[in-house]
């Protein structure tokens, strides 16, 4: 079975970092772009990054560029989303998702290219 596990969400103060990671099982994404994406309560879910299945070609949403870094290690099939200067906007459930092609690029942010998802990690930012 294939599962996709987010961890190292949790509540931190406006100006915070966190970093999440994402683990998958059952299966190796090394040829797959990986993506995260948010909700917020009473909103749709958004992108928020996405990273080739080398590393060499990363999108971010204009919201988060610049303080959000995501990143990948093929060999322990996982994928992390570095966040710094956090704002109380951040506040979501933060999902990672695995592209359904391969060696896709440049990375899309379109949630509809993502045929793997995980359950998600509560993300809240207190200002």
């Amino acid at each position: 079975q294939v599962q996709l596990v987010e961890s190292g969400g949790g509540l931190v103060q406006a100006g915070d970092s966190l970093r999440l990671s994402c683990t998958a099982s059952g299966r190796a994404f090394s040829t797959n772009a990986m993506g995260w994406f948010r909700q917020a309560p009473g909103k749709e879910r958004e992108f928020v990054a996405a990273i080739s299945w080398k590393g060499g070609w990363t999108s971010y949403a204009d919201s988060v560029q610049g303080r959000f870094t995501i990143s990948r290690d093929n060999a322990k099939n996982t994928i992390y989303l570095q966040m710094n200067s956090l704002k109380p906007e951040d506040t979501a459930v933060y999902y990672c998702a695995a592209d359904r092609r391969q060696f896709r690029v440049p990375v899309t942010s379109s949630s509809g290219e993502y045929d793997y998802w995980g359950q998600g990690t509560q993300v809240t930012v207190s200002s």
